[in-house]
C-alpha cells in the first residue's frame, strides 16, 4: 500500500488536478480533506476537458473509488449538478463516489451570508468565491453546523436550519433575503437521493489500508491559503496543509508516504492581498493570456507574477514535501529573462521566513535572481533531458534553493505532457 498526498505550495491554481490524474492510473480511492466547492481542478483526459470542484479527481479513472472526507463542506445542490456534468461527458460515477456523514453541509444561507460578510469589510474584502465556505466553517467551529448525517432526520435538521437562519437574521435584518421554509423543503427532497453517497468514511479508509490499497489525497486551494499557514485574513477557512489531511481523513501520519508539493513555475493568486512577486506590467500580463489564467471555479482572472521561492521554501518547512510537480513550464518558453525571487528584505534586513505580518509583507523589498530564457518550446519533451538547457538550469535552481527534489515537470495542459523523473 502507498498513500501519496498532493498538495498545493502557493497560492492555489498551480495545477494539481493533472498530476492527480496520472496519479490515480493506480489509485484505488481518491480523497478529499478539506474545502467545499470554492476548489476547482481542470483535467484534459482522452481529449475531453473536465472541470471538478467538490468532486476529487480521481473520477476520471473508472477503477478508482472517491471520498469527499469528514473535513470538507459540502453544498447539496452543486454536488449533484457537478455529478450530472460528469455523467453527461460519458463517465460512470455510480458506487465511485461517497461523502462522509461527519462532513458540513454548505446551505444556500451561508452563499448568501458569504456576499453580505464580503460587503461588510468593504475596501477590505478577502475576495472569496463567495460559495459560502467561509460561513460554513464559522458555523462547524461554533458547533452550529449541520453535518451530513443530520439530512436524515428531518425533525433534527429543520430545528437547526431555523436556529442558523434566525441567527443570521438577527445580524444582517433586512439585508438578508431568505426564505428558510424552501430550503428546508429542498433538503427533503434531497436526503432520499443523497442516502446511496453518505457513509461512514473510518470503516471504509481503514479497510483500504488493512486491504494494502493505493491511497491518493487530492487537496484543495494551497499552503498559503492555509486558515494557520497562510497569508491571513487573505485565506481560505479551512486549513489546506498536510495537518488539514490528517484531520480530514482518518489516516494516520504512518500510512503517509509521499507528500508532492506543485508548484507552478511562476505565481498566480485570486482575491485580496499582499503578493509581493506580482508584475502589474506588460511581464506580468503576458503570463496571464499565455497561461490562460482564469479561475475554473469563479472565472476571475488570476493575478500573475515571477516565481517566490520564498513562499515556496517557507511551504516545504510547513508541509515537509517528499517532492515537487513543476507544472506550466511551458508558459515561458518565449520570455527574454525569467525572474526568481530568492529573498525578501524589510527595512534593509532580510527576513529568515515568510513573515506573518501583512503590513510588512507589503512593504518587502523582493530580492531577485534572473535566468536568460529559453525561447524554444518544451512541450513534447519526455525527458529532463531533452528540455533546453536553460529550462534545465532553471529547474535545477529551484531544486538547490528549495531542497526539493523536482520530480514532475508539466508542459502542456495535455496529461501526457508531463516529465516523470
Amino acid at each position: 500500500m502507498t498513500t501519496t498526498v498532493v498538495c498545493g505550495a502557493q497560492w492555489g491554481d498551480e495545477g494539481k488536478g493533472k498530476l492527480v490524474d496520472i496519479l490515480c492510473s493506480d489509485a484505488e480511492l481518491c480523497c478529499r480533506a478539506q474545502g467545499g466547492n470554492n476548489a476547482g481542478h481542470t483535467i484534459v483526459a482522452n481529449g475531453i476537458t473536465y472541470d471538478f470542484h467538490i468532486l476529487p479527481s480521481g473520477l476520471v479513472n473508472p477503477k478508482c473509488t472517491n471520498l469527499v472526507g469528514s473535513g470538507c463542506v459540502v453544498h447539496v445542490p452543486s454536488f449533484f449538478k457537478e455529478l450530472e456534468a460528469l455523467e453527461k461527458h460519458g463517465l460512470d460515477t455510480k458506487d465511485r463516489i461517497f461523502i462522509s456523514d461527519r462532513a458540513h453541509v454548505v446551505f444556500d444561507l451561508h452563499q448568501l451570508v458569504d456576499g453580505l460578510e464580503e460587503v461588510e469589510l468593504g475596501s477590505g474584502l478577502i475576495g472569496t468565491t463567495k460559495k459560502g465556505i467561509g460561513p460554513t466553517y464559522s458555523t462547524k467551529m461554533s458547533r452550529s453546523g449541520v453535518r451530513v448525517c443530520d439530512i436524515f432526520d428531518q425533525e433534527k435538521l429543520e430545528l437547526k436550519m431555523r436556529r442558523l437562519a434566525a441567527g443570521f437574521q438577527k445580524r444582517y435584518g433586512d439585508l438578508l433575503k431568505y426564505d428558510v421554509d424552501d430550503e428546508i423543503r429542498r433538503y427533503k427532497e434531497y436526503s432520499e437521493r443523497l442516502r446511496p453517497f453518505v457513509i461512514d468514511q473510518v470503516p471504509l479508509l481503514k479497510s483500504a489500508k488493512q486491504g494494502k490499497r493505493n491511497i491518493l489525497v487530492e487537496g484543495a486551494n494551497a499552503l498559503m491559503l492555509d486558515i494557520d499557514a497562510g497569508s491571513y485574513p487573505f485565506v481560505t477557512s479551512s486549513n489546506t496543509g498536510l495537518g488539514g489531511v490528517l484531520t480530514g481523513l482518518p489516516l494516520g501520519w504512518r500510512a503517509i508516504h509521499e507528500v508532492v508539493g506543485v508548484v507552478k513555475a511562476y505565481t498566480t493568486r485570486v482575491g485580496s492581498g499582499p503578493f509581493p512577486t506580482e508584475q502589474l506590467n506588460a511581464e506580468g500580463e503576458k503570463l496571464q493570456v499565455v497561461g490562460r489564467e482564469f479561475g475554473v471555479t469563479t472565472g476571475r482572472k488570476r493575478r500573475c507574477g515571477w516565481l517566490d521561492l520564498v513562499v515556496v521554501r517557507y511551504s516545504h518547512d510547513v508541509n515537509d514535501y517528499t517532492a515537487m510537480n513543476l507544472t506550466k513550464l511551458d508558459i515561458l518558453d518565449d520570455f527574454e529573462t525569467i525572474k526568481v525571487a530568492t529573498a525578501y528584505r524589510y527595512k534593509g534586513e532580510t527576513l529568515e521566513s515568510f513573515p506573518a505580518n501583512l503590513d510588512i509583507l507589503d512593504h518587502v523589498e523582493v530580492v531577485y535572481k534572473e535566468f536568460p530564457g529559453w525561447k524554444t518550446s518544451t512541450t513534447g519533451a519526455k525527458t529532463f533531458e531533452q528540455l533546453p538547457e536553460n529550462a534545465r538550469k532553471y529547474i535545477e535552481f529551484i531544486e538547490e534553493f528549495t531542497g526539493i527534489k523536482v520530480k514532475y515537470i508539466g508542459t502542456g495542459p495535455a496529461r501526457e505532457a508531463m516529465i516523470i523523473r
